[in-house]
């Protein structure tokens, strides 16, 4: 699975998230909740180990995720800024009062969803390529951790490496199944259109006979 947590926060209060494997990653993103710099709308990203921890803050309202680094910027920040679309229409003005956790048991099941989608299905990144909005993800630059946090004081890393190759694996049967289906249609639709083919081919067969043996009877 391409992003493994996830969480929107306002300041360093986590209103909800979610994490897809055995990991202390909240941990480390609420340090880095508390250490990014300024009040301004930012996209930013920092990379610790083979992950990278993406963040975007606009309007005060933070949403970051963890992804594996193969999974490069486009499809995390494109994830982004789909969970804060949607936190935003469901919350409205809810999110700048709200307390810790206060819509976890709720968006949870959203962040959820949304990894699945963003880590596993290529119209993912194949729609947002096709929107061409993400073009200012480029200038987002990958630093390392050690940006924000002190070397002393941030946490290792800790990622359940099994969880996740559960994952991958789940995510090759599901192809897999996918496949199968897609060349069970194809061989139903080849049988059908010989069957079509066939009757066809017997109709003008019968045809021609028939013209045939009527056709000494129209002479006389």
């Amino acid at each position: 699975m391409a992003i493994l947590f996830a969480l929107v926060a306002r300041g360093s209060v986590v209103l909800a998230e979610f994490t897809a494997t055995s990991t202390n990653a909240g941990a480390i993103a609420r340090q880095i909740l508390e250490k990014i710099p300024g009040n301004n709308d930012t996209n930013v990203s920092y990379s610790q180990d083979r992950y990278v921890f993406h963040v975007r803050r606009t309007d005060g309202l933070t949403v970051l995720c963890m992804a594996d680094e193969a999974a490069g910027r486009r499809i995390p920040f494109a994830f982004l800024e789909d969970i804060h679309q949607r936190f935003v229409r469901t919350y409205g003005r809810a999110v700048h009062s709200a307390q810790a956790y206060g819509m976890n048991d709720e968006f949870s099941r959203v962040l959820n969803q949304q990894m699945e989608y963003y880590s596993n299905d290529p119209n993912a990144d194949r729609i947002n390529r096709l929107k061409g909005e993400m073009s200012q993800v480029r200038s987002v630059m990958i630093e390392n951790i050690d940006k924000v946090l002190e070397r002393g004081d941030r946490l290792e890393l800790l990622v359940d490496k099994t969880a996740n190759m559960q994952g991958n694996t789940f995510r090759f049967r599901k192809q897999a199944r996918r496949f199968r289906n897609t060349v069970w249609w194809r061989n139903v639709k080849l049988t059908v259109a010989l069957i079509i083919l066939l009757l066809v081919i017997a109709y003008v067969v019968l045809a021609f006979v028939c013209h045939g043996l009527t056709l000494p009877t129209c002479l006389k």
